[in-house]
């Protein structure tokens, strides 16, 4: 069945980075859009980027417009989002979307 298994959050100071993985398993990962979202403690689930299959087109959310960028290796069945500039309206759980179909996600808190 599919699998998407998060990693890489952490706590990281306010202009601080962190990258983000998800490594996919149990269906073709080069045939899909994959997508990062997010949700924020008592908030709702919001859409942060995605990349289509070939990974040549990219979309973001406007507030994480040139402080984040996603990318996919198909060899290695991965998906990344590398986050620079953090800012503490970025602290939420981050998953790695396919279709409806999420991992468990990844803490990600940005705080001095």
């Amino acid at each position: 069945q599919v699998q998407l298994v998060e990693s890489g959050g952490g706590l990281v100071q306010p202009g601080g980075s962190l990258r983000l993985s998800c490594a996919a398993s149990g269906f073709t990962f080069s045939e899909y859009t994959m997508t990062w979202a997010r949700q924020a403690p008592g908030k709702g689930l919001e859409w942060v980027s995605d990349i289509d299959s070939g990974g040549g087109r990219s979309r973001y959310l406007d507030s994480v417009k040139g402080r984040f960028t996603i990318s996919r290796d198909n060899a290695k069945n991965t998906l990344y989002l590398q986050m620079n500039s953090l800012k503490p309206e970025d602290t939420a759980v981050y998953y790695c979307i396919k279709e409806s179909i999420r991992g468990q996600g990844t803490q990600v808190t940005v705080s001095s």
